[in-house]
């Protein structure tokens, strides 16, 4: 009708609904970093080590950082469909359900390298949980290769900044830690 407010205007009603102020760019870049923390699983302290390692490295701060950030053993687990989050990803890792090269690894930050083989634990494969964690195929990046019937996987390569799907702006980021 004529006399409703929220159809006559686009703003919510009352004394603050009006407009927004201006984003600052401090913010921007604030959102930005809390959106890559959050999309990853890290917490601000180890995404920070992060970001030094990358700066350190040659090469693109902000596509080095996201390349790390990709390399998490969590995250490849994700990406390979052997676990439907990072969270369920980190606790399988947790439990020892995965091997790395033949070696049990229970440290979902580990940094996977080129030419490292993933496999279930021999003991785990017959659990139910595994077998409902990795009934999920989905698109395989072209930097991992994955045998789901063998619940085998091996890293290829190091992803390049067009192969990560990550919704962030890394430059962002690099722009409010480099201050």
């Amino acid at each position: 009708t004529d006399k409703c407010g929220v159809e006559r205007r686009s703003y919510p009603p009352g004394e603050h609904g009006r407009g927004r102020m201006r984003q600052s760019e401090y913010r921007v870049q604030l959102r930005e970093k809390q959106k890559a923390k959050r999309y990853y699983g890290v917490l601000e302290k180890q995404f920070r080590i992060y970001y030094q390692k990358a700066s350190g490295q040659p090469g693109i701060t902000g596509e080095n950082l996201l390349r790390m950030l990709e390399c998490r053993f969590d995250n490849v687990l994700v990406r390979l469909g052997f676990a439907a989050s990072r969270r369920q990803a980190r606790q399988l890792i947790l439990h020892g359900h995965w091997t790395v090269n033949g070696r049990r690894v229970n440290v979902p930050s580990y940094q996977l390298r080129e030419n490292d083989v993933i496999a279930i634990h021999p003991r785990s494969s017959a659990t139910q949980v595994i077998r409902d964690a990795t009934e999920l195929t989905g698109q395989v990046p072209a930097w991992l290769q994955a045998d789901h019937d063998s619940l085998t996987a091996k890293v290829l390569r190091k992803p390049e900044r067009r192969e990560i799907a990550a919704p962030v702006q890394e430059q962002l980021i690099v722009e409010l830690y480099s201050k």
